[in-house]
C-alpha cells in the first residue's frame, strides 16, 4: 500500500469516528439522557416494590425487569425528542438548550420527528410484552409530556409544571405493573410522592433560570409572579411530602425515620428561602441540590429494605 494511499485511509477513518463521536453528542441532547435516566430508576423502584409487596421472586420475572427498563427508556425516550421538535423555536433563546440538534440544524427536522415517533412506538410495543395495562400506563405518560405539557399548558399557563409533573409520576406505575396489574395501594403512593416531589424541583430550576424563561416568553411561575410567590409554592408542596413517609410504614420504622428526617430538612431549607435576600438564585440552586438527593435517598433506601424479600 502507498504511502498516499494510507493516508487516504487514515484521513478516512479520523472522519467516520469524528462523525460517529458527533452524531452520538447530538443524540445525547435530543434524548435528555438525564432524564431518561432518573425515570428509568424511579420505573425500577416500582417494579422491586411490587415484587416485595407480592412476595413474588425475581428470579421467576428477571425478563419482565428488561421489559419494564427498556420500555420506559424507550417511550420516555420518544417523549424526550418530540418534545425538543416541538419546543425548536423557543430552544433557541435559551443558554441550556440552544446547542440541541433542532437548533443547530446539525440533524435534519424530519429525521428528529422520525425518531421521536419510532421510539414512542417501540416502547409501547416492549411494554405491551408486559401486559396492555402496562402499555396504556405508558401512553398516559407520554401523551401527559408531549401533549398536556408541551403542545399544550407549557406556553400558556403557569400551571405547567404540575402538569408536565404527571408524566414524571407515571414510570413507577409502569415497573409496578409489570409485576402486580392490580397497583397496590403503595403503588399509588409512589406515584404522589414524586408528583408532589417534582413541583419544588422544576419551579428551583425555573427560579434559577428566570431570565431565560422570560426571554423565551415562557410562563413558569417565576417569570409571572415572581421569587415570593414561587417560594411559597415551594413551601407548600413540601409540608405535603410530611405525612407521606407514615403511609409507607409498610416499609419498617427505619424508613419512616429517615424520610421524614429528610422532609424536615427540606422544610427548614424552604423556610430559610424567605431569608436569603438578594441571593434568590443560590438558594435556588440549593433546593435544586437538595431535590436530587432527596429523591435518590428515598429510592435508594426503599429499593435497599426490600432487596432481601423480593431477590428470593
Amino acid at each position: 500500500m502507498s504511502k498516499v494511499e494510507l493516508q487516504s485511509n487514515e484521513q478516512m477513518i479520523s472522519y467516520i469516528k469524528k462523525s460517529y463521536l458527533y452524531s452520538w453528542a447530538d443524540l445525547k441532547q435530543l434524548l435528555k439522557i438525564g432524564i431518561i435516566n432518573s425515570n428509568t430508576m424511579t420505573a425500577f423502584a416500582g417494579f422491586w416494590l411490587a415484587l416485595y409487596f407480592t412476595s413474588t421472586s425475581f428470579y421467576a420475572n428477571w425478563h419482565m425487569l428488561l421489559v419494564c427498563v427498556f420500555g420506559t427508556a424507550f417511550i420516555i425516550a420518544g417523549g424526550c425528542v418530540l418534545n425538543n421538535y416541538y419546543d425548536r423555536d423557543i430552544d433557541k433563546v435559551m443558554n441550556r438548550t440552544k446547542k440541541r440538534p433542532t437548533v443547530t440544524g446539525t440533524m435534519k427536522l424530519g429525521d428528529i420527528l422520525l425518531i421521536g415517533i419510532s421510539l414512542t412506538i417501540v416502547g409501547l410495543s416492549i411494554l405491551l410484552l408486559a401486559s396492555p395495562q402496562t402499555a396504556i400506563i405508558g401512553f398516559v405518560g407520554w401523551f401527559s409530556y408531549v401533549v398536556l405539557y408541551t403542545m399544550w399548558t407549557k406556553r400558556k399557563y403557569t400551571i405547567n409544571t404540575a402538569v408536565g409533573s404527571l408524566s414524571g409520576a407515571i414510570p413507577p406505575l409502569i415497573g409496578w405493573s409489570c409485576i402486580d396489574p392490580n397497583l397496590h395501594p403503595f403503588a399509588l403512593l409512589l406515584f404522589l410522592l414524586i408528583f408532589i416531589w417534582q413541583t419544588p424541583h422544576f419551579l428551583a430550576i425555573a427560579m434559577k433560570k428566570v431570565n431565560e424563561y422570560k426571554i423565551a416568553n415562557i410562563p413558569m411561575l417565576p417569570v409571572v409572579y415572581g421569587f415570593k410567590m414561587t417560594k411559597r409554592q415551594m413551601l407548600v408542596y413540601i409540608i405535603c411530602l410530611l405525612p407521606i413517609p407514615f403511609f409507607m410504614n409498610d416499609l419498617g420504622t427505619v424508613f419512616v425515620v429517615i424520610a421524614s428526617i429528610l422532609n424536615v430538612v427540606w422544610l427548614m431549607l424552604a423556610l430559610k428561602g424567605f431569608k436569603v435576600g438578594n441571593n434568590d438564585k443560590k438558594w435556588a440552586n440549593q433546593m435544586f441540590l437538595y431535590s436530587l438527593l432527596y429523591l435518590t435517598v428515598i429510592f435508594i433506601l426503599m429499593i435497599t429494605i426490600s432487596f432481601p424479600t423480593a431477590l428470593f
